[in-house]
């Protein structure tokens, strides 16, 4: 049994603050990728004590060279760095049974959400599929059940677990801090946040034969609005790209997987246009 685990940065226990996930200038940076890792170990444990024989590491964090490779567990293979074909779901393939999401955020627009955000907070304010408003969990599961892997484990603050609670049939959360404003939270001790996820890892995956991959109907309409018509008017460089207003942008697709793929390369282009 193979599981994928996708690790963020922001929701993990104690990080709170710009300083903490910036790897350029934080101070706390260094600090903070240890107990990323960390958490991360303790998911890795509770897979392994599962049943899963495999488990693959997506480091999904910005320029995504945040785990510390060598205090990973060494039963697990970590894929870092970027640029990657499907950035924060990568490594999902055929023979992924389960994906784990350690250390997520609420989409963009959340109140109370550590630093919520949805992909990219310099480019992106609101992300539709199909008219259902997504974060990044929402949009890394419809990848991932592309390759019919659901999503058993979230991890984070509790506006991301209100948020995958209500998005699939079926998911394990764990609540590993409690936001109060966006730069702001009551977090659990790092270790009590382990203990909790690898319990959770464990029974998820013991329990993985209940769960489904979480889907939308074919044809996908992509609906997406950028912070400037600038970025907008890049992103229409994309054949087939359309606009709704200044800022509010349209593609439809029949595959879900050339959607998520216009999806990065509008952000891209919306980036470069500043």
């Amino acid at each position: 049994m193979k599981i994928l685990i996708s690790a963020d940065m922001e929701g993990i226990s104690g990080v709170v603050a710009g300083d903490q996930v910036d790897s350029r200038s934080g101070k706390d940076y260094d600090w903070a990728r240890k107990v990323m890792t960390k958490e991360v170990n303790y998911a890795i444990e509770g897979a392994l004590a599962g049943g899963a024989t495999q488990v693959v590491v997506n480091d999904s964090h910005g320029g995504m060279r945040n785990i510390v490779p060598d205090l990973l567990h060494p039963e697990a293979k970590l894929i870092t760095g970027g640029l990657k074909e499907l950035s924060m779901i990568q490594g999902i393939s055929d023979d992924v049974d389960g994906v784990f999401l350690v250390g997520y955020h609420g989409r963009r627009n959340t109140r109370a959400s550590i630093m919520d955000h949805t992909y990219s907070g310099s480019v992106l304010r609101r992300l539709k599929i199909n008219d259902i408003e997504l974060g990044e969990t929402g949009m890394n599961a419809l990848v991932a059940g592309e390759f019919d892997a659901a999503v058993l484990l979230v991890t984070g603050d509790d506006s991301v677990c209100r948020e995958a609670e209500e998005l699939f049939e079926k998911v394990y959360t764990v609540e590993v801090k409690k936001g109060l404003s966006r730069y702001a939270a009551e977090c659990i001790h790092p270790q009590k946040a382990g203990e909790l996820i690898r319990g959770k890892a464990e029974k998820a995956v013991r329990d993985i034969s209940s769960f489904k991959p979480y889907r939308l109907d074919s044809p996908y309409r992509l609906e997406m609005e950028v912070i400037t018509s600038a970025m907008a008017d890049s992103c229409q460089l994309i054949p087939e790209v359309s606009r709704l207003g200044p800022t509010t942008l349209v593609f439809n697709h029949s595959d879900l997987i050339t959607v998520f793929k216009a999806f990065r390369a509008m952000l891209t282009l919306g980036g470069a246009a500043g």
